[in-house]
């Protein structure tokens, strides 16, 4: 089925206006630029977006903020020397001067911005984010003095400061164990660019105060080394970019990189992965080799794929051969080597929990949830579905007292309930009030894709009250993800909300102080997105986020000229995503991504598109999974929408 055109015509026509401005806009690149080059065009384009979500809000200090940062980073750009860089970023150094422009209308004060001339070619990086060979380095790079060497002086660092962590575990799913680690980055994105601090995530949460945590600061001089490191090259000087940090040793083991064959369950088998076998291994695999910062012999079970690839001794699961399964002999303590699992003192598992897992092994091993889940969601899953409304919310109410008291352990708690809502906090009886009200409007307002009301009661809309964490201050909210969520969250948020197939709250700023109308604004895309994210048990976050964002943005757009604000903003989140797969395979950083969610979001809500997302939304409602309500509401797979998008927009 041919999908129809996505961007309607007003969009068209502001999109011809917007590259008729660039020099060379259409007209194929004559060189292609290397992967450095390329983060750095991606890194100005999420500042400069950023800026403009900023703008469009009303936080100008914020935006002007941004601009300043990406002024810093053109700076350096340019001083790579290369043309073909310079031609590259020319569409984002007009964004900067129409933007430096208005900010200073809204009585921002800028540096003077003055457009810097084009190079005419003097030494480029080479794919490797180095200078060319036999090219004196261009000022981007730091040479000044000593290079800073990463075994003798940026390893210290990290292992004194990160170690407990990101060297010896892996919170929050970012591991810095090697120098191979540390350069992937976490599952959202990089967080060392060569070259460029700026756009360093490592050290933009050293700078806040975000990391580390438990006490370890980063000294100025420590600072100082890491950054130079990172202007110079971030280069490796050792022999092995694999080696363990901490061991200094042994390299990190080589995974196998073939994909296990996994099959999907037939409905014929005795024995449920989901209901039976996933709840087994999440209450006796946790903490060593399921939802563990450091894995032991290798053996990760976070994922179902993970499972079946199996650790350093090889494949533990055999399909149809549950007794010859090592992952049975080490249950029964039968195995030629190594000690009987679980280990660390926990009681063995009970024969007939054995026997349950073997006889799934016999049918098959098979799946019957989606293995993009992780193995702990897909327990959840199983159990909410056979949950009661009423069950559900006694559950989260647990959940939140637990998380409220590890953020918050000397504050008492005060609640407040709605229909759908029940709201708790520190702050008073009065503000949880105003929030629930809030929220209970939002519901309402966003009806078009949120879940409709039905005759059921309101405590099942969410199959069970939803959690509102009321926040009074800004360090109050960053405490709670910290604590509650082992994460943090950026300096611009004051809102988010999670669904993980059991718990769903939203976490908000609110305090006494505060404008009604401000704290219903804010509560807006987070309430939207987790009334879309329950929807379905593999709801994807982008999905969920950018429908959230964009009603928000689209509600607060009153004139025409700000709904042409919202427009351009998906054509600059656009900019920053190469593909699809690059997209849908976390390859972009936490701010590309939700903007560009945010961009795909728009383009569903628009007149022509709105039979699809309406058509998706109701075969979700009727059980379908993400994938197949996707088809059948916009006749193509995710991926083909959005490549057809992005191919459309360029």
């Amino acid at each position: 089925m041919k999908m129809n055109r996505i961007i309607p015509p007003r969009y068209a026509v502001l999109l011809a206006v917007i590259l008729s401005a660039i020099p060379g806009a259409g007209v194929a690149e004559a060189v292609e630029l290397d992967r450095r080059q390329k983060a750095i065009v991606s890194t100005i384009g999420a500042t400069i977006t950023r800026a403009g979500k900023d703008y469009f809000e009303g936080k100008y200090e914020s935006s002007g903020n941004e601009i300043r940062k990406a002024l810093e980073q053109v700076e350096r750009a340019v001083d790579l020397g290369s043309p073909e860089l310079y031609d590259a970023i020319a569409v984002h150094i007009d964004k900067i001067s129409r933007a430096h422009a208005m900010l200073e209308l809204e009585g921002v004060t800028l540096p003077p911005f003055r457009r810097p001339k084009r190079p005419t070619g003097t030494p480029s990086m080479s794919a490797s984010g180095t200078p060319d060979s036999g090219s004196p380095a261009p000022p981007f790079f730091d040479t000044s003095g000593n290079l800073v060497s990463f075994t003798k002086d940026v390893a210290p660092i990290l292992t004194a400061k990160c170690g407990r962590c990101h060297v010896n575990e892996r919170r929050g799913g970012f591991s810095a164990s090697s120098y191979a680690a540390l350069m992937k980055g976490p599952p959202e994105g990089v967080v060392v660019f060569a070259g460029d601090v700026i756009g360093s995530r490592l050290i933009e949460t050293i700078e806040t105060g975000d990391m580390p945590r438990d006490g370890a600061k980063v000294s100025a001089d420590e600072l100082g080394t890491l950054k130079k490191w990172i202007t110079q090259g971030a280069k490796f000087d050792g022999d092995d970019p694999n080696r363990m940090l901490a061991a200094g040793t042994a390299p990190a083991p080589a995974m196998d990189t073939k994909p296990p064959v996994i099959t999907q369950a037939t409905g014929n088998e005795t024995v449920s992965f989901s209901f039976d076998i996933a709840p087994l291994l999440v209450e006796n695999c946790g903490g060593c080799h399921l939802d563990a910062m450091q894995v032991r012999g290798g053996l990760r079970m976070d994922s179902f794929v993970q499972l079946m690839r199996g650790g350093d001794s090889g494949a533990i699961i055999t399909p149809g051969r549950g007794e010859a399964s090592l992952l049975v002999k080490k249950l029964r303590g039968t195995a030629t080597d190594g000690e009987r699992m679980p280990a660390g003192g926990r009681p063995p598992l009970k024969d007939d929990a054995i026997a349950l897992i073997s006889k799934w092994i016999d049918e098959g091993a098979t799946l019957d949830a989606s293995e993009s889940q992780p193995i702990k969601v897909i327990s959840k899953l199983a159990w909410a579905s056979r949950a009661s409304s009423a069950e559900m919310s006694a559950k989260r109410a647990e959940l939140a007292d637990r998380n409220f008291k590890l953020a918050n352990a000397s504050a008492p708690l005060t609640e407040h309930q709605t229909d759908h809502f029940r709201v708790v906090g520190s702050g008073s009886q009065e503000t949880l009030k105003v929030v629930g009200l809030a929220a209970e409007k939002h519901l309402k307002i966003a009806k078009s894709v949120a879940r409709p009301q039905s005759s059921k009661a309101a405590e099942d809309y969410f199959r069970g009250r939803a959690t509102i964490f009321v926040l009074p201050r800004r360090y109050d909210y960053s405490e709670f993800a910290k604590m509650a969520e082992q994460r943090s969250v950026p300096g611009d948020w004051s809102a988010h909300w999670k669904f993980d197939g059991i718990d769903a709250y939203v976490a908000t700023v609110a305090s006494e102080t505060e404008d009604e109308e401000a704290i219903e604004s804010r509560l807006l895309a987070p309430i939207v997105s987790l009334a879309v994210a329950t929807r379905g048990g593999d709801v994807p976050r982008w999905f969920a986020e950018g429908l959230g964002s964009a009603t928000a943005m689209q509600q607060n757009a009153k004139s025409r000229s700000e709904k042409e604000k919202l427009q351009t903003l998906a054509v600059e989140a656009a900019s920053s995503v190469k593909d699809a797969k690059a997209f849908l395979s976390n390859k972009l950083t936490p701010e590309q991504a939700d903007s560009f969610g945010t961009a795909l979001a728009m383009s569903m809500l628009q007149r022509n598109r709105r039979k699809g997302l309406d058509a998706t939304l109701r075969l979700l409602d009727n059980g379908k999974s993400f994938d197949d309500a996707f088809v059948g509401g916009f006749g193509v797979p995710p991926t083909v929408y959005i490549d057809q998008l992005l191919q459309f927009v360029r």
